[in-house]
């Protein structure tokens, strides 16, 4: 069966800023009825501080039917963190500064490229270590930070802060742009998996 999740990612947060920015976004979050000021053990890998559904927690997905599941709540996360959707790979990424798309997975096959992974070898574990992580692009030969790449299907997403929600319906539109509005109007990704 496994458990659904949504995380929304703040693509721009500096690291002097998530924390800050998590707690604006929580209060926002809590002030609305969306979530719980009381933390429980509701979400995967939150060490029992997850938030709950609010009362009003319908204002942020598609449908407003409950659910009435263990793992239902929000995770806020800060740090250095590559985020992902779960299962599967991505079929591509997109080279930030030529628009190149690099395929990772046969479009027929569904099978890995071979070499196609090689530029992006062990750069999302520097990035996260506090590097730059840098992917020279096989089309223009440039490099630039494995953070500022984009991923099919928004696949993955490098960033200081991520709120995840877990087994919630799908957050609107509105709320995310709402959402991002209470971020300082950074730009956002929505990863959306299952493990």
């Amino acid at each position: 069966m496994g458990d659904w999740f949504q995380t929304v990612v703040d693509l721009d947060a500096t690291e002097q800023e998530a924390a800050g920015l998590a707690d604006r976004a929580l209060a926002w979050l809590i002030a609305e009825g969306i979530v719980t000021a009381a933390t429980s053990d509701c979400v995967l890998g939150g060490g029992g501080q997850g938030h709950a559904p609010g009362p009003h927690y319908a204002k942020a997905v598609d449908d407003p039917a409950p659910v009435d599941l263990w793992t239902n709540g929000l995770h806020l996360q800060t740090g250095r963190t590559v985020f992902d959707s779960g299962q599967g790979e991505p079929a591509a990424a997109v080279c930030p500064l030529c628009a190149a798309e690099v395929r990772l997975l046969d479009e027929e096959t569904w099978e890995e490229i071979d070499g196609a992974w090689e530029p992006f070898a062990g750069k999302f574990a520097e990035w996260t270590e506090g590097g730059e992580g840098l992917v020279r692009c096989p089309a223009c030969a440039r490099e630039s930070s494995v953070a500022r790449w984009s991923w099919e299907d928004d696949y993955f997403a490098c960033g200081l802060l991520g709120l995840t929600f877990w087994n919630w319906a799908e957050l609107t539109p509105a709320f995310i742009r709402d959402l991002g509005r209470q971020l300082g109007g950074h730009r956002t990704a929505v990863l959306r998996g299952k493990l």
